[in-house]
């Protein structure tokens, strides 16, 4: 019986030995644990941080790009059909970059009703039946508008009603 050596024994008689646990390796875990959990909070930080930034800018670049909207009054044209005479009821809001250019667009409205007026009638009911037709009208008149007003102060043209008869 003296073959069954107790383990401990044998690690102090100099005997076989165990392995030993590194307890540096242990240290190592804590260190990685704890640069983990920090880098963690920092990016949580900056990503609350910089989101409630941007949230704050993009509110004021919406008050900023926000217009004023400009309703004219309806039009009644002949349109240039050639197979006969056809009538266009159309009511026009247009969205202004800002109320300065609104104050300039109620002291030149002659000038944009002239402006409308002129390109309704080059019209035909063919071309302005489709909706590109219309999308195409949308852009003429803004583009003619801002000739008027100057460039950029009509940011979008809308249609409130449309009638061809």
């Amino acid at each position: 019986m003296v073959d069954d050596k107790d383990p401990k024994l044998e690690d102090e008689e100099g005997g076989e030995q165990a392995p030993k646990k590194k307890k540096g390796k242990g240290l190592i875990i804590i260190i990685i644990i704890a640069v983990a959990v920090i880098a963690g909070g920092a990016g949580a930080f900056l990503f609350f941080t910089k989101s409630g930034g941007d949230k704050a800018a993009k509110q004021e670049a919406a008050k900023v790009e926000d217009g004023v909207t400009f309703a004219l009054e309806p039009f009644v044209v002949n349109l240039s059909d050639p197979t006969g005479t056809r009538f266009l009821k159309v009511s026009l809001q247009l969205e202004l970059s800002s109320p300065l250019i609104m104050e300039k667009a109620k002291a030149k409205s002659p000038q944009i009703r002239d402006g409308v007026i002129t390109l309704l009638t080059a019209k035909t009911s063919d071309a302005l039946i489709s909706p590109e037709g219309k999308l195409q009208l949308k852009d003429e008149i803004n583009m003619r508008i801002n000739q008027i007003l100057g460039e950029n102060s009509v940011k979008n043209v809308y249609l409130t009603d449309f009638v061809m008869q």
